[in-house]
């Protein structure tokens, strides 16, 4: 265990009884309760995540838009201040190093990236780094809390009274404590994430978990299968240096015309593979790296995230296939030497998250 970084909160986790697993170079609560009744929690009243091994990373100065506008694959013109934007850093040949959330505060921009990635990002981006230009990597400064979940807001608003304000992926600017909090999250439900300084950070977990009997501790396993109903990326699952973000289906977040690094590789680029969400209504639980067929039996792909949803009580699996085969609308999923039949599907698989209400 030694090995491992601990976050903030890590004493916190044990007193509340967790089971402590590494994930991304640090110990973390993968549960607590079980992670159905925890996923639960989250779809029906609210639970709150340590998520503080993410990266955060400050960035200003004179060309501090021009800088992030090269570097990330959607358009940063589109936010002003107290919006946040989802997007993506791209090498030079097209392939996603990273995604990430933009928040524009005002005087800086917070750029949030994947615990795994924050020493390669922050190298890729000093490399990159141009004249009138500032950045700190603030990750080993700051905590950060998710509270998700439908009653999330009704609880959180005792404590921070103008989250009210805020509609989804919008924040507020830094309060006098350099508390940020933006109405963002990984669940598809009503939620916040609150970026905490480590020396108030023990104090804000204690303090919203004795908001309500509505708010539970939760942890990463959970976390995973929310992300996984909504159809939402994973880096080193549907992201990688070799896949393109066309190819993982986020070409809604890449607007060529911005010149960001990788742009010309990718109007030349044409996608060899194309992600699908697919469900199924037989008994069948795909897994990550799982093998997809066509209707023939020939191998076009694999899962990149599968399980049992269990709001819906069905296997479901985002899978890359290859690009001729994406339009087509049947596909078998091999599990223990049986095909199972898995039908095209929209996203998000789950479609009464409530990340949208007001």
């Amino acid at each position: 265990m030694s090995d491992y970084k601990k976050t903030i909160l890590f004493d916190e986790h044990e007193v509340l009884g967790a089971k402590m697993v590494p994930f991304a170079g640090f110990m973390m609560p993968l549960q607590y309760d079980g992670i159905l009744k925890e996923h639960n929690y989250v779809r029906n009243s609210s639970g709150i995540f340590d998520v503080s091994h993410m990266g955060e990373f400050f960035i200003y100065g004179k060309n501090a838009k021009k800088f992030i506008q090269m570097v990330t694959t959607n358009d940063v013109e589109n936010i002003v201040p107290g919006k946040a934007q989802y997007s993506a850093f791209c090498n030079p040949e097209g392939g996603i190093i990273d995604d990430l959330i933009i928040y524009h505060l005002g005087d800086q921009y917070m750029l949030v990236v994947n615990a795994a990635n924050i020493e390669k990002n922050y190298s890729w981006l000093q490399k990159n780094l141009i004249e009138g230009v500032t950045l700190e990597n603030k990750s080993e400064k700051y905590s950060l809390l998710a509270l998700q979940g439908p009653k999330s807001s009704e609880s959180l608003l005792k404590i921070f009274p103008k989250i009210s304000t805020l509609s989804y992926y919008e924040t507020l600017l830094p309060d006098e404590n350099q508390v940020i909090i933006a109405r963002t999250g990984y669940s598809g439900e009503k939620g916040y994430e609150i970026y905490v300084p480590n020396d108030l950070a023990r104090e804000i977990w204690r303090r919203i978990l004795d908001l309500s009997d509505h708010i539970h501790p939760v942890g990463l396993g959970c976390r995973d299968s929310l992300r996984l109903e909504m159809g939402y990326c994973l880096y080193g699952n549907e992201l990688d240096e070799k896949t393109s973000p066309i190819e993982s289906g986020l070409g809604w977040i890449t607007k060529l015309s911005t010149n960001f690094i990788g742009s010309e590789k990718l109007i030349d680029r044409k996608p060899k593979k194309n992600l699908v969400s697919l469900i199924s209504e037989e008994k069948a639980i795909p897994r990550s790296g799982y093998e997809v067929f066509d209707k023939q039996k020939n191998h076009i792909g694999f899962v990149t995230s599968g399980g049992m949803s269990p709001m819906l009580k069905k296997g479901i699996a985002l899978a890359s296939v290859k690009k001729e085969n994406s339009v087509k609308n049947e596909f078998y999923i091999k599990i223990r030497d049986k095909y199972f039949l898995f039908n095209k599907t929209k996203l998000p698989f789950y479609k009464e998250g409530t990340y949208l209400d007001d």
